[in-house]
């Protein structure tokens, strides 16, 4: 399965600054009401703001852990 997300967001179109605030700006969004991501998962995104893997990868090999959770 794949994710599509808007090319803005994409690791060749950002700096690491704004890749940064873009993940700080969603965590604020998603805590609101919500538990803060696993560790897993922030290190997941630690990897897109470095720049090693885009965020529909990390979307995918989010979802894939929770579905085998789920099993």
């Amino acid at each position: 399965m794949s994710y599509t997300v808007e090319k803005k967001y994409t690791i060749k179109e950002t700096t690491k600054v704004i890749r940064e605030k873009i993940v700080n700006d969603a965590l604020a969004i998603s805590t609101l009401d919500a538990s803060e991501p696993t560790k897993e998962t922030m290190d997941l995104v630690q990897e897109y703001i470095d720049g090693q893997k885009e965020i529909s990868e990390i979307l995918e090999a989010t979802i894939k852990r929770y579905k085998i959770a789920e099993v």
